[in-house]
């Protein structure tokens, strides 16, 4: 791998398994992170260098990015690192990456693309799942569509989280849920509707959940009106929909805490096996207003392996200067079919109409 690559938040869950997978890759990261002690623990089993800054100052943690070409950001709750990490990148001339995924943190990346252009670096969040297999799968049909205007994405099997998804989820439990309509983010409340999705093996009942795609598939394909889903049991939509009235008890910054420091007690993520036998199931629908619609189907691996693998050749690619500067996605990075590239990834195409 061309140029020197530091991923901040090594020691996490995701961030362990990408920078395990960089190593293997050949790639030869420098870990980082606010924890001394998980890094140098790393750092010896990996036999790569290390750096401890925590992201309060802006001095310091431009100075630890002054000889770095490329950040890979994989250190949750992205809502408090992302901006730190881009604001030392536009001053330092470093590429910066992450696997946000959440709206929020896209649409803030999204107002960077000036100042990224003018620092002539590429600001690319989101190379993690969901985004990556959505962007792509929602750009593959944009294409066959002439005027593009609506997205609706459903996403199926998402298997056991880790502890830093778990908390990022606990971060938002206060937030309402977010769709696009003309061209605008609009909140809905949660659990706004449901639809039923036919994922070839099985139908499944889905509610609407804000994936990053509600950024990203924007950006890429220019389409004004995208709404997601996560398949859940009948059940949990009635709670889903029961709690609304809870959020301002949610939003407390005191339970929240509390939520958050028992995760790392509880939650240990997926093992190997479950990873290897984990899959995800993708189902997109783009129509246009004189009615044309095109349907297809993405099958994926693990949703931390496919992160893994297409963050670092993300990584590989920005740093062998592949990518234009400013605010990309995944699909303007990379084009639309970039996902199909990886190992276990198929795509289905239903017939247009």
């Amino acid at each position: 791998m061309e140029g020197e690559l530091l991923v901040y938040g090594s020691y996490g869950y995701t961030g362990s398994l990408i920078a395990h997978r960089a190593v293997a890759d050949d790639a030869s990261p420098t870990i980082a992170g606010r924890r001394a002690e998980p890094l140098e623990q790393q750092a010896t089993e990996l036999g790569v260098d290390h750096r401890v800054f925590s992201l309060e100052q802006p001095a310091i943690v431009e100075d630890q990015l002054a000889d770095v070409d490329a950040v890979l950001n994989c250190a949750g709750p992205f809502v408090t690192t992302a901006d730190p990490l881009v604001d030392a990148c536009l001053e330092t001339g470093t590429d910066y990456l992450d696997i946000a995924g959440r709206v929020q943190i896209l649409e803030a990346a999204a107002k960077r693309d000036a100042d990224a252009e003018q620092a002539g670096i590429t600001v690319l969040p989101a190379v993690g799942f969901d985004a990556v297999p959505t962007d792509c799968l929602a750009a593959i049909l944009a294409e066959e569509v002439p005027n593009p205007d609506r997205l609706t994405m459903a996403i199926d099997g998402l298997g056991t989280f880790s502890p830093g998804t778990v908390k990022s989820i606990i971060k938002s439990l206060d937030r309402s849920g977010a769709v696009r309509e003309d061209g605008a983010v609009r909140s809905v409340p949660v659990a706004w509707k449901t639809r039923t999705f036919d994922f070839g093996v099985e139908e499944k009942t889905g509610v609407t959940v804000p994936w990053g795609t509600v950024s990203t598939a924007y950006y890429s394909t220019g389409i004004e009106n995208i709404e997601t889903y996560a398949t859940v049991p009948d059940i949990a939509v009635k709670v889903m929909r029961r709690i609304r009235p809870l959020s301002p008890l949610l939003s407390s910054s005191l339970l929240q805490r509390l939520l958050v420091s028992a995760v790392d007690r509880v939650v240990s993520g997926p093992t190997p096996d479950q990873r290897a036998q984990n899959t995800n199931r993708i189902w997109a629908e783009v129509t246009n207003d004189d009615g044309s619609r095109a349907v297809a189907r993405l099958t994926t691996p693990d949703t931390y392996e496919l992160t893994a693998a297409t963050a670092v050749e993300s990584a590989r690619r920005v740093l062998a200067g592949d990518v234009e500067p400013g605010f990309q996605t995944p699909v303007s990075a990379f084009d639309s079919d970039y996902v199909t590239e990886f190992d276990g990834v198929t795509l289905n195409r239903e017939e247009s109409v």
